[in-house]
């Protein structure tokens, strides 16, 4: 089974109207060049750090600008599209860093909450506390689709492996990663941990990302981009503005890698004992 995907690039600003305008119009290109499913960003709908006027504009699912957006382009298009996440109103004034799949009838096969919080503090000053706006999920989906089983993370979920190893050992063969990484961090680990959950699992990745200087002032990474289950990058985009990543994806080349190097099937539960005393004086007795 071979099907094309599609890794969509923006550069969302503080108004979801306008990020809507710009998701369709990627999205349609990304149609346009036969994509049939097809992947938008981490906080597609808004990027911004003012938290009140964030806020403002929150809706809960059923009135979404966002939701309704990519309701009406899947059906359109007959596409699946994978709106990252976006950020939905929940009960009592709490907020959810969820991702929803639209089939191409238009209908909504599921959602998911980014499960791992971004609470970091950066060396050139940069300090983010996720935990603050937004509550974790509890669940990752294992998506059926008609050409692959798709896999589910957002963005610092990537920096988990047990999350993808445990997908990708119910039967994951394709993982998605949307993301707004930082520039620091993008720059020293995005593709280095994209191709390791690659590699490490023989799946394919497909990382939507945020790119550039945003209208909150903050700047991400970019580099979208499609990685093989043998780690190899696919199709990449650059490290600002739009863009739309296309990749053929084989699934039989899941098998392959995973029939080469068969390391789901020969892991084996083991204890740790730790020996001897500790050396420095920070470490506990």
């Amino acid at each position: 089974m071979i099907f094309k995907a599609a890794a969509i690039q923006m550069c969302s600003g503080i108004d979801p109207a306008g990020n809507a305008e710009s998701m369709a119009r990627l999205v349609r290109e990304a149609a346009a060049h036969g994509a049939v499913y097809v992947q938008t960003p981490e906080m597609t709908g808004s990027l911004n750090r003012d938290r009140a006027s964030m806020r403002a504009n929150l809706r809960g699912e059923e009135d979404d600008l966002i939701v309704e957006a990519a309701r009406g382009l899947a059906g359109e298009l007959g596409i699946h599209l994978h709106v990252g996440s976006t950020a939905i109103g929940l009960a009592e004034g709490k907020i959810a860093n969820r991702g929803f799949l639209f089939g191409p009838d238009g209908e909504k096969i599921c959602h998911y909450d980014k499960i791992h919080m971004f609470d970091v503090d950066l060396d050139n000053g940069e300090s983010w506390r996720e935990s603050a706006a937004y509550t974790p999920g509890a669940t990752a989906r294992l998506i059926n689709l008609p050409f692959a089983r798709l896999g589910t993370a957002i963005c610092y979920d990537v920096r988990f492996p047990e999350l993808f190893r445990a997908q990708a050992a119910a039967g994951a063969e394709v993982m998605s990663v949307p993301a707004a990484f930082t520039r620091q961090t993008g720059e020293a680990h995005w593709e280095i941990l994209l191709r390791a959950r690659a590699i490490e699992n023989g799946l394919f990745v497909i990382a939507a990302a945020q790119a550039g200087l945003h209208e909150d002032g903050r700047e991400t990474f970019g580099h979208s981009m499609i990685v093989d289950p043998w780690g190899k990058v696919l199709a990449a985009a650059g490290g600002s503005g739009e863009g739309v990543v296309l990749a053929d994806i084989d699934i039989d080349a899941v098998r392959a890698a995973r029939g080469k190097i068969p390391n789901l099937k020969n892991a084996r539960p083991f204890t740790i004992e730790e020996v001897g005393k500790p050396g420095r004086g920070d470490v506990a007795a």
